[in-house]
């Protein structure tokens, strides 16, 4: 960037200023909340977000430095919010990566799934392939007790993300089933959550002169990860 392109100390000065305001209004919209749902907690959640970025990239340009800020839910992708003020009904989009690293683990626990649901062992025979596994358990086990006992499974957790997407009404029943994830207007999201390795990597280069257990117990905290991951697992039978 030539100088003459670069903000002025004046302008990076109001861009901090803009921040602390922001920060005022979104104290505020929260002591106020109506509920949990509060459309101007939302509003004052943006702002301060958006308040924030044009600080940092201000700041970058002018001095060559950063903040430590990091806004959660935030995506250039995805354009302003433009749905209902006071949304109806939502959606809850959440999509998990794994990497099977275990299939003998996995093929495992899908066994032990159906023995106890066919003690007779009829009809026990949908998991002797990892895919046939993969439907036994998932159709067994709650997505969050899948991302909380993933290594029990042989699996290991790739990028997740969830988003929340506002709606004037709710569905009728069995609308969107044919086609769930078609149909998202990216300008009806409220907000969304990341988690990736790519964090994972950059906050270990900022610490990388901590203590290695210290390390992994803040990350996980940051990321909000499962808290059931250092829980014994159970053992898997030595012929399996």
């Amino acid at each position: 960037m030539s100088d003459a392109a670069q903000p002025t100390a004046a302008e990076v000065r109001a861009a901090a200023e803009a921040v602390k305001t922001a920060l005022d209004r979104h104290l505020a919209a929260v002591e106020r909340r109506s509920g949990e749902d509060d459309p101007a907690v939302y509003e004052a959640f943006n702002q301060l977000a958006a308040a924030a970025e044009a600080y940092d990239e201000l700041l970058y340009d002018r001095y060559d430095e950063v903040t430590p800020f990091e806004i959660p839910g935030t995506d250039e992708s995805l354009p302003p919010y433009a749905g209902p003020e006071e949304p109806n009904a939502l959606s809850v989009l959440i999509r998990r990566d794994y990497a099977v690293v275990e299939p003998q683990r996995l093929l495992a626990q899908a066994e032990r799934v159906e023995a106890a649901e066919y003690e007779d062992g009829a009809g026990a025979d949908a998991s002797g392939t990892v895919h046939g596994a993969l439907g036994v358990l998932f159709g067994e086990f709650e997505p969050d007790e899948i991302a909380s006992r993933h290594k029990e499974f042989g699996l290991e957790e790739g990028d997740s993300t969830l988003w929340v997407t506002a709606a004037d009404e709710p569905a009728d029943p069995g609308e969107w089933l044919e086609a769930p994830f078609e149909q998202i207007d990216p300008q009806r999201v409220v907000c969304r959550f990341d988690v990736s390795a790519v964090f994972d990597d950059e906050d270990t280069e900022d610490t990388e002169d901590a203590e290695d257990g210290a390390d992994d117990d803040d990350l996980e905290d940051d990321l909000d990860l499962d808290g059931d991951e250092d829980e014994e697992l159970e053992p898997l039978d030595a012929d399996r």
